[in-house]
């Protein structure tokens, strides 16, 4: 088993973007429903909210598992608060029947500094975060910034060198590329990028 491999609990303590969430009044807009479930989705910790409010290939793209697992992983992550981001603010959210989209700027977090375009649908009336469409606003140095604070953590066990080789791995990246590796909902991908630095 390579050292990468030891080291997958910890990308998935980083890269998992969890948004629980939780639903919205009577009487709110579409738009303001949209609205509520992105925002109290940095502060929720309530696992039950990862099946009820997100969908199935919303967990699978951010908790980077399958099925069932998707649904522990989530909930798993809801009961912590190591990467939580501090705040989100939301704009551009467009609603079109029952598919909306949204900006998601965090501050704080694994994500803090980053603006993320999201997709939520309507499912018997109440809306559920569906995929993570890519960054709307890339800092790329502040990503890298905070990944790399993350890998310096005692837990990751990694040495300064084995640190600095992730982060300028993931800071050689391009926007697109980046996404890819973040939001394809793939643990392989992830694993195969950072082969060279374990």
């Amino acid at each position: 088993m390579t050292k990468l491999r030891l080291l997958l609990p910890v990308l998935l303590l980083i890269v998992p973007l969890t948004l629980v969430a939780c639903g919205g009044g009577d009487g709110e807009s579409d738009e303001d429903k949209v609205i509520e479930v992105i925002e109290t989705s940095a502060t929720s910790d309530d696992p039950a909210d990862c099946e009820a409010l997100n969908t199935q290939a919303f967990l699978e793209q951010t908790q980077l598992s399958e099925g069932v697992q998707a649904i522990r992983d989530c909930e798993e992550e809801a009961e912590g608060e190591e990467n939580d981001p501090k705040s989100v603010a939301v704009s551009n959210v467009g609603v079109e029947e029952s598919t909306a989209t949204a900006d998601v700027a965090f501050t704080g977090g694994t994500y803090g500094g980053q603006t993320l375009s999201v997709q939520l649908i309507e499912e018997d009336g109440d809306w559920k975060l569906d995929e993570v469409l890519g960054f709307a606003e890339f800092d790329q140095d502040q990503l890298v910034a905070t990944f790399e604070e993350s890998l310096s953590s005692d837990e990751a066990g990694l040495t300064p060198q084995e640190v600095t080789c992730f982060g300028e791995a993931l800071g050689a990246l391009s926007k697109e590329e980046t996404e890819e590796v973040l939001f394809g909902g793939s643990l392989e991908r992830i694993v195969l990028f950072f082969e060279g630095c374990s």
